[in-house]
């Protein structure tokens, strides 16, 4: 699957959308990518993680668990880890930071690929490897099935991602004109920061 097709079964769930959005980061953008739309077709979101674990299986790397953060990347951590044959568990937020409730476990050493969704500014994923981290997990990779902010974005580990586009963002002091014309929609998870 090439990035095209990628961007298109975006576009068929509904969930390539344009306007003006504030990000869960904070930061506003006229791209917003809903993926929850696309992950909520089992067979569209078989067909993206299929391409996804093939993508990444050509990495070479090697890996125990995958990891996620919720709430985005339970479906598509989940997904994933089936497709490559592995088990998958998720972090949640508790008091604001990712932690390991559920009777979720990583073992000492475990190789981890920490899967997103989107990865934007690479907050949550670096708080996911940070968790991951703290628990012994060898985080050898990163993944996402978009990687919005075109390869920019660190997140403490290689990132794979099905497709990269350069989506932009702005701080909302640099909001350009032709976007505060429009209102702003909040449409992330994650609670802003004031």
């Amino acid at each position: 699957m090439d990035q095209d097709q990628v961007l298109d079964e975006f576009r068929a769930a509904g969930a390539l959308l344009e306007g003006h959005f504030k990000l869960s980061s904070g930061l506003h953008s006229p791209v917003y990518l809903q993926c929850a739309r696309v992950l909520m077709d089992p067979k569209r979101a078989a067909r993206l993680c299929a391409a996804f674990a093939a993508k990444f299986r050509e990495t070479g790397a090697e890996i125990d668990l995958v990891v996620s953060p919720a709430m985005g990347g339970v479906i598509v951590g989940y997904e994933v880890a089936r497709q490559l044959g592995v088990p998958g568990i998720f972090t949640e937020r508790v008091d604001g930071e990712f932690a390991l409730r559920r009777g979720f476990e990583i073992p000492s050493g475990a190789r981890i690929l920490m899967m997103e969704d989107i990865i934007t500014t690479g907050l949550s994923s670096r708080e996911c490897i940070k968790t991951i981290t703290e628990w012994g997990g060898n985080v050898v990779a990163a993944g996402c099935l978009i990687n919005r902010s075109g390869g920019r974005a660190e997140v403490g580990a290689p990132v794979t991602a099905l497709a990269t586009i350069d989506a932009p963002t702005y701080k909302p002091e640099d909001v350009p004109d032709s976007l505060q014309a429009i209102p702003a929609i909040k449409p992330g998870s994650r609670g802003l920061k004031s």
